[in-house]
């Protein structure tokens, strides 16, 4: 069987304390073409972390000392080995030893005594995902995005590098990034509110000399991810500067993004996007705006709006 790409053959640490078991998956994994290093304890595995990065660890369970889920658990604490995914090699096959592998941030498990083919098969298939995750990881941080993945608790996973400079977060340090207070309260409040008041999903804060905003753009993932949150983070754009200009009017700070909006022709399903909201919180909001602005029609928002010197010259 041939690694996950041809073109680059993947890494394998192998952790294992019994020497006939280390020679036996190195022959197998150099056999299909994989780069194979191996450790004989936790401790050292864990000290191999911190000048190799492997695409997949094989870790078994119970060894003397430094056990495989306490190794586990701290390679997972750390940010630059969180990603990478953890096989556990066990003959425990009763359920709380799988279910503890799976809470210290195992991937998979494959039982003893070991049968190569199926211990390659399962290399294959996570080096594949996680090299998908990576690229994906790779698109967004192209594009420009700053965007921090939540756990359910609301604690950052992982962040792309334009959050990390946002919060000024060093990733080359060992501990697990956060989040400055004011925009975990907001968070844990924002979390809790009914899907009517979506216009509570941006927050504007300062943080480090700058002035950010954060938005919630959804519900939690689905599946697998359940629970797990996006959080879009930005430098305060000429949009968010909207509700100055417009504080004549009482517009609430989402109203004056949605009539900003509305001013450059984007129908209610574009600023729906935009903003991370639905399309009828957008309606709602734009039948309070009528009632502020003395309108009754879309165009003549658009029109009264751009009669505002302060709006017509932001820009995009």
């Amino acid at each position: 069987m041939s690694p996950a790409n041809n073109s680059a053959p993947g890494s394998v640490l192998i952790v294992d304390d019994v020497p006939e078991n280390l020679s036996f998956l190195s022959d197998a994994l150099d056999e299909a073409g994989y780069m194979v290093l191996v450790a004989t304890d936790g401790r050292s595995a864990l000290e191999r972390l911190q000048h190799i990065s492997p695409d997949v660890i094989l870790l078994d369970a119970v060894m003397p000392g430094m056990d495989g889920f306490e190794t586990c658990r701290q390679i997972k604490a750390k940010p630059a080995t969180r990603a990478i995914p953890v096989v556990f090699m066990t003959g425990l096959t009763e359920s709380e030893h799988v279910v503890r592998g799976f809470e210290v941030g195992g991937t998979d498990y494959v039982t003893k005594p070991l049968k190569p083919d199926e211990v390659i098969a399962r290399v294959a298939a996570h080096m594949r995902n996680a090299r998908q995750i990576s690229h994906a990881h790779k698109a967004i941080d192209a594009v420009g995005l700053a965007v921090v993945v939540l756990s359910p608790d609301l604690t950052p996973e992982w962040m792309t590098p334009g959050a990390e400079m946002l919060l000024g977060h060093d990733p080359s340090r060992e501990n697990r990034p956060t989040l400055p207070q004011a925009l975990r309260s907001w968070l844990e409040d924002a979390v809790t509110v009914t899907p009517s008041l979506e216009s509570t999903n941006v927050c504007d804060f300062e943080h480090g000399g700058l002035a950010l905003r954060a938005r919630l753009p959804g519900e939690p993932m689905p599946g697998e991810l359940k629970g797990t949150r996006l959080l879009l983070l930005e430098k305060r754009s000429a949009t968010a500067a909207a509700t100055p200009a417009l504080s004549s009017y009482h517009l609430t700070q989402r109203e004056s993004e949605v009539l900003t909006w509305v001013a450059r022709g984007k129908t209610n399903k574009d600023i729906a996007d935009i903003l991370g909201v639905s399309p009828r919180t957008v309606n709602k909001h734009l039948e309070h705006i009528y009632v502020k602005l003395g309108v009754e029609t879309r165009t003549a928002a658009a029109a009264f709006v751009t009669t505002d010197t302060d709006i017509t010259h932001r820009g995009d």
